[in-house]
Protein backbone atom coordinates (compact mmCIF):
# COMPACT_ATOMS: atom_id res chain seq x y z
CA UNK A 1 0.00 0.00 0.00
CA UNK A 2 1.35 3.41 -0.91
CA UNK A 3 -0.23 6.62 0.45
CA UNK A 4 -1.20 9.02 -2.36
CA UNK A 5 -0.05 6.37 -4.84
CA UNK A 6 3.63 6.75 -4.02
CA UNK A 7 6.13 4.39 -5.59
CA UNK A 8 6.02 0.85 -4.28
CA UNK A 9 8.34 0.36 -1.33
CA UNK A 10 11.05 -1.99 -2.53
CA UNK A 11 11.65 -4.55 0.16
CA UNK A 12 14.11 -7.42 -0.02
CA UNK A 13 11.49 -9.87 -1.31
CA UNK A 14 10.49 -7.59 -4.18
CA UNK A 15 14.11 -7.09 -5.22
CA UNK A 16 14.83 -10.81 -5.18
CA UNK A 17 11.61 -11.51 -7.11
CA UNK A 18 12.45 -9.03 -9.86
CA UNK A 19 16.11 -10.09 -10.01
CA UNK A 20 15.10 -13.70 -10.58
CA UNK A 21 12.46 -12.65 -13.11
CA UNK A 22 14.81 -10.47 -15.18
CA UNK A 23 17.65 -12.98 -14.96
CA UNK A 24 15.37 -15.83 -16.01
CA UNK A 25 14.03 -13.88 -18.98
CA UNK A 26 17.52 -12.84 -20.08
CA UNK A 27 18.82 -16.39 -19.78
CA UNK A 28 15.87 -17.77 -21.76
CA UNK A 29 16.29 -15.26 -24.59
CA UNK A 30 20.02 -15.84 -24.80
CA UNK A 31 19.76 -19.63 -24.80
CA UNK A 32 16.93 -19.55 -27.35
CA UNK A 33 18.82 -17.37 -29.85
CA UNK A 34 22.14 -19.19 -29.42
CA UNK A 35 20.55 -22.64 -29.43
CA UNK A 36 18.39 -21.76 -32.41
CA UNK A 37 21.38 -20.48 -34.37
CA UNK A 38 23.25 -23.72 -33.73
CA UNK A 39 20.31 -26.06 -34.38
CA UNK A 40 18.93 -24.13 -37.36
CA UNK A 41 21.88 -22.38 -39.05
CA UNK A 42 19.77 -21.25 -42.00
CA UNK A 43 17.41 -19.25 -39.77
CA UNK A 44 18.09 -15.52 -39.71
CA UNK A 45 18.92 -13.72 -36.45
CA UNK A 46 15.85 -11.43 -36.73
CA UNK A 47 13.63 -14.50 -37.01
CA UNK A 48 15.28 -16.07 -33.96
CA UNK A 49 14.80 -12.85 -31.99
CA UNK A 50 11.13 -12.68 -32.97
CA UNK A 51 10.59 -16.29 -31.92
CA UNK A 52 12.57 -15.90 -28.70
CA UNK A 53 10.53 -12.93 -27.49
CA UNK A 54 7.26 -14.46 -28.68
CA UNK A 55 7.78 -17.82 -26.99
CA UNK A 56 9.12 -16.09 -23.88
CA UNK A 57 5.98 -13.97 -23.61
CA UNK A 58 3.74 -17.00 -24.20
CA UNK A 59 5.57 -19.02 -21.54
CA UNK A 60 5.27 -16.19 -19.01
CA UNK A 61 1.56 -15.87 -19.79
CA UNK A 62 1.06 -19.53 -18.90
CA UNK A 63 2.96 -19.05 -15.64
CA UNK A 64 0.88 -15.97 -14.79
CA UNK A 65 -2.38 -17.80 -15.42
CA UNK A 66 -1.26 -20.78 -13.34
CA UNK A 67 -0.15 -18.76 -10.30
CA UNK A 68 -3.73 -17.99 -9.20
CA UNK A 69 -5.02 -21.57 -9.00
CA UNK A 70 -1.69 -22.78 -7.59
CA UNK A 71 -2.09 -20.34 -4.69
CA UNK A 72 -5.59 -21.71 -4.05
CA UNK A 73 -4.13 -25.21 -3.88
CA UNK A 74 -0.97 -24.43 -1.88
CA UNK A 75 -0.13 -21.22 -0.01
CA UNK A 76 3.58 -21.74 -0.70
CA UNK A 77 2.99 -20.13 -4.09
CA UNK A 78 1.77 -16.86 -2.55
CA UNK A 79 5.17 -15.14 -2.94
CA UNK A 80 4.75 -15.51 -6.71
CA UNK A 81 1.35 -13.83 -6.50
CA UNK A 82 2.73 -10.97 -4.41
CA UNK A 83 4.37 -9.34 -7.44
CA UNK A 84 2.54 -11.06 -10.26
CA UNK A 85 1.85 -7.69 -11.89
CA UNK A 86 5.61 -7.25 -12.40
CA UNK A 87 5.58 -10.50 -14.31
CA UNK A 88 2.58 -9.30 -16.30
CA UNK A 89 4.30 -6.08 -17.36
CA UNK A 90 7.43 -8.04 -18.28
CA UNK A 91 5.33 -10.41 -20.36
CA UNK A 92 3.74 -7.46 -22.20
CA UNK A 93 7.17 -5.96 -22.98
CA UNK A 94 8.32 -9.27 -24.44
CA UNK A 95 5.14 -9.48 -26.52
CA UNK A 96 5.61 -5.87 -27.63
CA UNK A 97 9.14 -6.56 -28.89
CA UNK A 98 7.87 -9.70 -30.64
CA UNK A 99 5.02 -7.82 -32.30
CA UNK A 100 7.14 -4.76 -33.16
CA UNK A 101 9.92 -6.80 -34.78
CA UNK A 102 7.38 -8.89 -36.68
CA UNK A 103 5.70 -5.75 -38.01
CA UNK A 104 9.03 -4.25 -39.05
CA UNK A 105 10.54 -7.31 -40.72
CA UNK A 106 7.43 -8.70 -42.40
CA UNK A 107 5.23 -5.69 -43.19
CA UNK A 108 7.46 -2.71 -44.07
CA UNK A 109 8.86 -3.86 -47.40
CA UNK A 110 5.73 -3.32 -49.50
CA UNK A 111 4.03 -0.25 -50.90
CA UNK A 112 1.25 -0.15 -48.25
CA UNK A 113 1.32 0.80 -44.60
CA UNK A 114 2.45 -1.91 -42.14
CA UNK A 115 -0.98 -2.11 -40.47
CA UNK A 116 -2.75 -2.37 -43.82
CA UNK A 117 -0.34 -5.10 -44.83
CA UNK A 118 -0.95 -6.89 -41.52
CA UNK A 119 -4.73 -6.92 -41.83
CA UNK A 120 -5.13 -7.17 -45.58
CA UNK A 121 -2.00 -8.98 -46.74
CA UNK A 122 -3.81 -12.26 -46.21
CA UNK A 123 -7.54 -12.01 -46.87
CA UNK A 124 -8.46 -15.64 -46.41
CA UNK A 125 -10.69 -14.98 -43.41
CA UNK A 126 -13.06 -17.68 -44.62
CA UNK A 127 -10.39 -20.39 -44.32
CA UNK A 128 -9.32 -22.25 -41.19
CA UNK A 129 -5.94 -23.55 -42.33
CA UNK A 130 -4.98 -20.27 -44.02
CA UNK A 131 -6.72 -17.84 -41.64
CA UNK A 132 -4.64 -14.64 -41.12
CA UNK A 133 -3.31 -15.29 -37.60
CA UNK A 134 -1.24 -12.12 -37.16
CA UNK A 135 -4.20 -9.74 -36.55
CA UNK A 136 -5.25 -11.98 -33.66
CA UNK A 137 -1.87 -11.40 -32.04
CA UNK A 138 -2.17 -7.65 -32.50
CA UNK A 139 -5.60 -7.57 -30.80
CA UNK A 140 -4.22 -9.63 -27.93
CA UNK A 141 -1.25 -7.25 -27.65
CA UNK A 142 -3.64 -4.31 -27.31
CA UNK A 143 -5.44 -6.05 -24.43
CA UNK A 144 -2.12 -6.78 -22.73
CA UNK A 145 -1.17 -3.13 -23.19
CA UNK A 146 -4.33 -1.95 -21.41
CA UNK A 147 -3.62 -4.32 -18.55
CA UNK A 148 0.02 -3.28 -18.22
CA UNK A 149 -0.84 0.42 -18.45
CA UNK A 150 -3.42 0.12 -15.65
CA UNK A 151 -1.43 -2.22 -13.42
CA UNK A 152 -0.59 0.48 -10.84
CA UNK A 153 -2.87 0.88 -7.82
CA UNK A 154 -3.63 4.44 -8.98
CA UNK A 155 -5.86 2.96 -11.68
CA UNK A 156 -7.32 0.39 -9.32
CA UNK A 157 -8.50 3.16 -7.00
CA UNK A 158 -9.75 5.53 -9.70
CA UNK A 159 -11.39 2.99 -11.99
CA UNK A 160 -12.91 1.30 -8.88
CA UNK A 161 -12.11 -2.35 -8.06
CA UNK A 162 -15.06 -3.87 -10.03
CA UNK A 163 -14.14 -2.08 -13.27
CA UNK A 164 -10.43 -2.71 -12.77
CA UNK A 165 -11.06 -6.38 -12.08
CA UNK A 166 -13.26 -6.73 -15.17
CA UNK A 167 -10.60 -5.09 -17.31
CA UNK A 168 -7.90 -7.43 -16.06
CA UNK A 169 -10.11 -10.48 -16.51
CA UNK A 170 -9.66 -9.80 -20.23
CA UNK A 171 -6.38 -11.68 -19.85
CA UNK A 172 -8.40 -14.81 -20.63
CA UNK A 173 -9.64 -13.24 -23.88
CA UNK A 174 -6.06 -12.34 -24.73
CA UNK A 175 -4.98 -15.89 -23.92
CA UNK A 176 -7.60 -17.32 -26.28
CA UNK A 177 -6.50 -14.96 -29.05
CA UNK A 178 -2.85 -15.84 -28.52
CA UNK A 179 -3.58 -19.56 -28.54
CA UNK A 180 -5.40 -19.11 -31.86
CA UNK A 181 -2.54 -16.91 -33.12
CA UNK A 182 0.08 -19.53 -32.24
CA UNK A 183 -2.01 -22.50 -33.37
CA UNK A 184 -2.69 -21.05 -36.79
CA UNK A 185 0.93 -19.95 -37.14
CA UNK A 186 2.14 -23.48 -36.38
CA UNK A 187 -0.44 -24.98 -38.72
CA UNK A 188 0.69 -22.78 -41.58
CA UNK A 189 4.45 -22.92 -41.14
CA UNK A 190 5.54 -25.94 -39.10
CA UNK A 191 5.28 -29.69 -39.63
CA UNK A 192 7.00 -31.01 -36.48
CA UNK A 193 4.41 -32.39 -34.05
CA UNK A 194 6.46 -31.25 -31.05
CA UNK A 195 5.09 -27.71 -31.41
CA UNK A 196 1.50 -28.92 -31.23
CA UNK A 197 2.37 -31.11 -28.22
CA UNK A 198 3.94 -28.20 -26.32
CA UNK A 199 1.01 -25.92 -27.11
CA UNK A 200 -1.57 -28.53 -26.12
CA UNK A 201 0.34 -29.38 -22.94
CA UNK A 202 0.39 -25.76 -21.82
CA UNK A 203 -3.33 -25.36 -22.47
CA UNK A 204 -4.22 -28.58 -20.65
CA UNK A 205 -2.08 -27.68 -17.63
CA UNK A 206 -3.66 -24.23 -17.35
CA UNK A 207 -7.19 -25.59 -17.73
CA UNK A 208 -6.59 -28.47 -15.30
CA UNK A 209 -5.25 -26.21 -12.55
CA UNK A 210 -8.24 -23.87 -12.86
CA UNK A 211 -10.69 -26.76 -12.77
CA UNK A 212 -9.02 -28.41 -9.77
CA UNK A 213 -8.91 -25.12 -7.85
CA UNK A 214 -12.55 -24.44 -8.72
CA UNK A 215 -13.68 -27.88 -7.58
CA UNK A 216 -11.80 -27.43 -4.33
CA UNK A 217 -13.60 -24.14 -3.66
CA UNK A 218 -17.05 -25.46 -4.60
CA UNK A 219 -17.89 -27.20 -1.27
CA UNK A 220 -17.42 -23.95 0.66
CA UNK A 221 -19.76 -22.02 -1.63
CA UNK A 222 -22.39 -24.77 -1.71
CA UNK A 223 -22.55 -25.35 2.06
CA UNK A 224 -24.33 -22.73 4.14
CA UNK A 225 -25.04 -23.10 7.87
CA UNK A 226 -28.73 -23.01 8.83
CA UNK A 227 -30.06 -19.69 10.06
CA UNK A 228 -31.31 -19.52 13.65
CA UNK A 229 -34.51 -17.77 14.69
CA UNK A 230 -32.58 -14.66 15.73
CA UNK A 231 -30.64 -14.52 12.43
CA UNK A 232 -27.43 -15.78 14.00
CA UNK A 233 -25.82 -18.88 12.49
CA UNK A 234 -23.39 -21.32 14.04
CA UNK A 235 -20.12 -21.32 12.11
CA UNK A 236 -17.54 -23.26 14.13
CA UNK A 237 -16.01 -23.87 17.54
CA UNK A 238 -13.39 -21.64 19.11
CA UNK A 239 -10.91 -24.49 19.06
CA UNK A 240 -11.34 -24.78 15.28
CA UNK A 241 -9.51 -21.47 14.78
CA UNK A 242 -5.80 -20.96 15.38
CA UNK A 243 -4.67 -17.81 17.17
CA UNK A 244 -4.51 -14.75 14.85
CA UNK A 245 -6.06 -16.83 12.06
CA UNK A 246 -9.56 -17.20 10.63
CA UNK A 247 -12.25 -19.72 9.80
CA UNK A 248 -13.92 -19.05 6.44
CA UNK A 249 -17.61 -19.77 6.11
CA UNK A 250 -20.41 -19.04 3.66
CA UNK A 251 -23.29 -16.99 5.04
CA UNK A 252 -26.10 -15.97 2.71
CA UNK A 253 -23.94 -16.58 -0.34
CA UNK A 254 -21.10 -14.39 0.95
CA UNK A 255 -17.80 -15.63 2.29
CA UNK A 256 -17.11 -14.46 5.83
CA UNK A 257 -13.78 -14.63 7.69
CA UNK A 258 -14.11 -15.24 11.45
CA UNK A 259 -10.88 -14.27 13.24
CA UNK A 260 -9.62 -15.25 16.70
CA UNK A 261 -7.14 -12.91 18.34
CA UNK A 262 -6.19 -11.72 21.84
CA UNK A 263 -9.09 -13.57 23.45
CA UNK A 264 -11.61 -12.05 21.03
CA UNK A 265 -13.65 -13.06 17.98
CA UNK A 266 -14.48 -10.74 15.05
CA UNK A 267 -16.04 -11.42 11.65
CA UNK A 268 -15.55 -9.50 8.42
CA UNK A 269 -16.09 -10.01 4.71
CA UNK A 270 -13.54 -12.40 3.25
CA UNK A 271 -13.00 -10.16 0.21
CA UNK A 272 -10.13 -7.67 0.21
CA UNK A 273 -10.98 -4.34 -1.43
CA UNK A 274 -7.68 -4.31 -3.30
CA UNK A 275 -7.97 -7.27 -5.67
CA UNK A 276 -10.59 -9.48 -4.00
CA UNK A 277 -7.92 -11.38 -2.09
CA UNK A 278 -9.08 -13.99 0.50
CA UNK A 279 -8.62 -12.18 3.82
CA UNK A 280 -9.46 -15.31 5.79
CA UNK A 281 -6.36 -16.99 4.43
CA UNK A 282 -4.22 -14.24 5.89
CA UNK A 283 -3.33 -13.53 9.51
CA UNK A 284 -3.68 -10.79 12.08
CA UNK A 285 -0.31 -9.05 12.20
CA UNK A 286 0.29 -6.25 14.71
CA UNK A 287 -3.42 -6.22 15.45
CA UNK A 288 -4.48 -5.89 11.80
CA UNK A 289 -6.01 -8.39 9.36
CA UNK A 290 -3.38 -8.70 6.64
CA UNK A 291 -4.35 -9.90 3.17
CA UNK A 292 -2.12 -12.77 2.01
CA UNK A 293 -2.01 -11.47 -1.54
CA UNK A 294 -0.57 -7.96 -1.32
CA UNK A 295 -0.51 -7.05 2.37
CA UNK A 296 -3.52 -4.72 2.54
CA UNK A 297 -4.65 -4.40 6.16
CA UNK A 298 -7.92 -3.88 8.06
CA UNK A 299 -8.90 -3.46 11.69
CA UNK A 300 -10.84 -6.60 12.75
CA UNK A 301 -13.41 -4.70 14.84
CA UNK A 302 -14.51 -2.23 12.14
CA UNK A 303 -13.15 -3.50 8.80
CA UNK A 304 -11.41 -0.19 8.11
CA UNK A 305 -7.83 0.21 6.96
CA UNK A 306 -5.63 2.17 9.36
CA UNK A 307 -5.10 5.83 8.51
CA UNK A 308 -4.14 7.32 6.13
CA UNK A 309 -5.67 4.51 4.03
CA UNK A 310 -9.38 4.53 3.29
CA UNK A 311 -10.33 0.98 2.24
CA UNK A 312 -13.26 -0.54 4.17
CA UNK A 313 -14.93 -3.96 4.23
CA UNK A 314 -18.27 -5.11 5.72
CA UNK A 315 -18.33 -6.41 9.28
CA UNK A 316 -20.62 -8.92 11.02
CA UNK A 317 -22.00 -9.14 14.54
CA UNK A 318 -20.56 -12.05 16.49
CA UNK A 319 -21.41 -13.83 19.71
CA UNK A 320 -19.84 -16.74 21.59
CA UNK A 321 -21.75 -19.32 23.61
CA UNK A 322 -19.45 -21.74 25.37
CA UNK A 323 -17.23 -23.15 22.65
CA UNK A 324 -19.57 -22.18 19.82
CA UNK A 325 -19.22 -19.13 17.60
CA UNK A 326 -22.30 -17.54 16.02
CA UNK A 327 -22.29 -14.88 13.30
CA UNK A 328 -25.24 -12.68 12.28
CA UNK A 329 -26.46 -13.46 8.79
CA UNK A 330 -26.70 -9.82 7.69
CA UNK A 331 -23.51 -7.82 7.00
CA UNK A 332 -23.03 -4.30 8.33
CA UNK A 333 -22.03 -1.44 6.08
CA UNK A 334 -18.30 -1.33 5.28
CA UNK A 335 -16.38 0.23 8.13
CA UNK A 336 -19.10 -0.32 10.76
CA UNK A 337 -17.61 -0.86 14.21
CA UNK A 338 -18.72 -4.02 15.99
CA UNK A 339 -17.64 -4.96 19.50
CA UNK A 340 -15.68 -8.22 19.37
CA UNK A 341 -17.07 -11.22 21.22
CA UNK A 342 -14.91 -11.92 24.28
CA UNK A 343 -13.94 -15.56 24.57
CA UNK A 344 -13.09 -15.64 28.26
CA UNK A 345 -16.07 -13.55 29.30
CA UNK A 346 -18.44 -15.88 27.47
CA UNK A 347 -16.81 -19.05 28.83
CA UNK A 348 -17.18 -18.07 32.52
Amino acid sequence: MGHNYQAVQWNRQKKIYDLILVSGVGLYLGLFVIGGAVAFPNTTIPTLIIRAFGTGAFLLLHIILCIGPLCRLNTRFLPLLYNRRHMGVTMFLLALVHGGFSLIFFHTTGDVSPLESLFLGNRQYDSISSFPFQPLGLIALFILFMMAATSHDFWLANLTPPIWKSLHMLVYVAYGLIVAHVSLGILQSETDIIYAVLLGGGMLLTLALHLIAGLREKPLDSSMPPKASDDYVFVCKISDIEENCAHITNIGGERVAVFKYDGKISAVSNVCQHQNGPLGEGKIIDGLITCPWHGFQYCPHNGASPEPFTEKIPTFKVRVSGEKIYVHSQPNLPGTEVAPALIQAEEK
